[in-house]
């Protein structure tokens, strides 16, 4: 499928909307590769403007600092995997099938083939698995989210927990299930690469451990 992807991320994450500029795209792109390759404590906007050959004051008018610059990836991200899961699973008739598609999206590279981007969307994939929850464990948290920055990843976790209750209608937490899902697939991934002995991985099953240990989570807890 060729076809060029684009999301509106929330207004009050940015200064000035990056998507308008091809400063602003670059700005996004290189930040996420930066980010990816020395880590979001050790990401600065000067070794950002040294990487792109710009100015720092070029940086900051877009973003007023790097903890919005991570949001907005983020947002981004959340966005894009919502657009996957609906397209995906669109084709799908059978709910069991639906539902270990998801599992799948979240613990696999991800499909490149579904839409085009500047961004590489499986360093984005692993910025998330290592990062995402900066954005959150704020203690501005509450005001951030006041002005609905959160909501591309609660409208994703929103349309899982939908199928979750089609699947099994009487089980009683399916939002806490959907967000347990994602949230567990990043553990999972970043320990079973980085700290193997707090999971169960082994040599034979690295690379699809955390698929499966989703999917028997899964269907056990919602067992009919």
């Amino acid at each position: 499928m060729d076809y060029s992807l684009s999301f509106k991320v929330n207004e009050h994450i940015y200064l000035r909307d990056p998507e308008g500029t091809e400063l602003g795209k670059q700005i996004v792109k290189h930040a996420i590769e930066l980010i990816n390759e020395v880590g979001f404590e050790h990401f600065t906007f000067k070794k950002l403007a040294v990487e792109m050959n710009t100015t720092e004051a070029s940086i900051y008018r877009y973003f007023t600092n790097k903890h919005r610059l991570l949001l907005y990836i983020l947002n981004w991200y959340w966005s894009y995997m919502e657009y996957l899961v609906v397209v995906q699973l669109e084709p799908i008739q059978d709910l069991r099938a639906k539902l270990e598609r998801v599992v799948e999206l979240f613990t696999r590279e991800l499909p490149e083939r579904f839409g085009q981007s500047d961004y590489n969307k499986n360093v984005l994939h692993q910025i998330v698995i290592a990062e995402s929850s900066k954005v959150y464990l704020v203690k501005e948290v509450k005001e951030i989210n006041e002005n609905e920055v959160f909501k591309p990843y609660k409208d994703l976790c929103a349309r899982i927990s939908d199928l979750i209750k089609a699947y099994q209608p009487a089980y009683p937490f399916p939002h806490s299930l959907s967000t347990t899902l994602i949230e567990t697939a990043h553990s999972q991934l970043f320990f079973s690469t980085y700290l193997p002995k707090l999971t169960d991985v082994n040599r034979q099953s690295k690379e699809t451990f955390v698929e499966q240990y989703l999917k028997d989570m899964l269907f056990k807890v919602v067992a009919r």
